[in-house]
């Protein structure tokens, strides 16, 4: 007797845009011999998972060693986006108790201690692990592609640039650097434009590693790195400019009113504050649908939550902080992603090296999922990246008015695009605020 399930998934097989194969436990084939996909079945759950379009679970089945697949990540993710029953955005939308029960669980999840156990889950995999597929400078965000034969260090460099142009980062100011990763930015911005900085971190691992660098780069009488919470920094003396690249998606989305708040009071009149950060595609939807949420929250990022960009201005605003600049790079975050896919998928057998074992075997088929799956998400925009340039607004009545306070941007977004220049020729662009032209860059 011909199983349904499995008649159905055939079914679905032949509508797929690349030719896959499916091999089932019995040694049932099931497509042609010379198909670019091959999945090989060791659970018969996997054919119901399949049927159903469940890209998560898949991916679970896969990571946990039920299913077998075969074939490039890119042509693994085209299969992937058509066995999908339909959008991922409009999979997840929640009724509003469940919003407001997630919202609950949102604040009660993103405690200090919970935050410092989930960063460690993540980011202290394994330096080396990561080191495989990031750039040389080990910078864990999206890329900025200045030209279309970029390579992903260029790519990188300019994205550091390219904030730090923004910022208007100059000689002497302050500057904090909120989940300063592996150190990127924080030292360009010390090394480039010679600031003072501070960055923080909740991993360990990124503590150690960015606290030799600036050692070794001979930086420590005016750059450092402290293991440490946002919520629990002592503010001496407010900073000049902020940035917080790569961070806010592990604050919760009901927590996000405070977390700008909270850099709005760590930053002085005038100054200016930089978050990056991966945004929702919907308006609507918790986290993305067929799964593919679940997915992220078990194997890589626990307690990451994802709010659309509407939902991020309301909150700057709430927050006591005008947003000034907000540029989309979402197409750039997909070439960095494929970027890093291609990378981990070049370096398998040295991935498995580094992360010996069955657990590390787990580890290393999750990212190979992960890297591949989000690239083709941010392709088909169901999550986004928004850099929003934001300047404090006046507290209250007690606040001085300021009356050169529209002059403190420029009119123009000119000055954030000087040409092209090898990394040691760059100089700080000179803002005229008075003009609101770029003088020299």
């Amino acid at each position: 007797m011909v199983n349904p399930v499995a008649s159905s998934v055939g079914k679905r097989l032949e509508a797929l845009p690349v030719s896959t194969r499916i091999v089932l436990p019995d040694g049932t084939t099931i497509g042609p011999d010379d198909a670019r996909v091959g999945v090989r079945v060791v659970d018969t759950r996997v054919l119901a998972h399949l049927a159903a379009g469940n890209i998560g679970l898949l991916a679970e089945d896969y990571v946990e060693g039920r299913v077998e697949l075969d074939g490039t990540m890119r042509d693994l993710m085209a299969a992937a986006a058509a066995l999908l029953p339909g959008s991922p955005l409009h999979g997840a939308h929640a009724h509003w108790l469940a919003s407001l029960f997630k919202r609950g669980v949102s604040m009660a999840r993103h405690t200090i201690d919970r935050d410092a156990r989930q960063i460690e889950f993540h980011y202290d995999l394994s330096d080396d692990f990561y080191a495989l597929w990031l750039d040389p400078r080990r910078v864990y965000s999206c890329a900025y592609y200045p030209t279309p034969d970029a390579t992903l260090a260029q790519a990188q460099e300019a994205k550091l640039d390219h904030i730090c142009r923004k910022l208007m980062l100059a000689p002497g100011e302050r500057f904090l650097d909120i989940g300063a990763g592996w150190g990127g930015l924080l030292l360009w911005a010390a090394e480039h434009y010679g600031v003072d900085g501070t960055g923080i971190t909740l991993s360990r691992n990124q503590h150690a590693y960015v606290t030799n660098l600036i050692q070794a780069k001979g930086l420590s009488g005016r750059v450092r790195v402290l293991l440490q919470d946002y919520r629990t920094l002592e503010i001496a003396q407010p900073w000049d400019k902020i940035a917080s690249v790569g961070m806010f998606e592990h604050v919760g989305r009901a927590r996000l009113d405070s977390y700008f708040a909270r850099v709005r009071s760590l930053l002085r009149p005038g100054g200016l504050v930089m978050n990056h950060g991966i945004t929702a595609g919907g308006t609507r939807n918790t986290q993305l649908g067929a799964g593919m949420g679940d997915f992220i929250e078990k194997y890589i990022f626990p307690g990451g939550e994802l709010v659309h960009v509407g939902q991020v201005m309301e909150s700057v605003t709430h927050g006591g902080l005008e947003a000034v600049d907000v540029e989309n790079l979402r197409p750039h975050y997909a070439r960095t992603l494929w970027a890093w896919s291609d990378g981990l998928e070049a370096n398998l057998d040295e991935a498995r090296r580094i992360l010996p074992g069955p657990e590390g075997a787990r580890a290393i088929r999750a990212y190979r999922l992960y890297l591949a799956g989000c690239a083709l998400s941010f392709e088909q925009g169901w999550i986004s990246l928004h850099q929003v340039l934001c300047q404090p607004m006046p507290s209250g009545l007690g606040d001085e008015l300021d009356a050169n306070r529209s002059q403190t941007f420029p009119f123009r977004r000119d000055y954030m695009y000087a040409p092209a220049r090898p990394a040691d020729a760059i100089a700080t662009p000179q803002v005229d605020t008075a003009s609101n032209d770029t003088l020299a860059a």
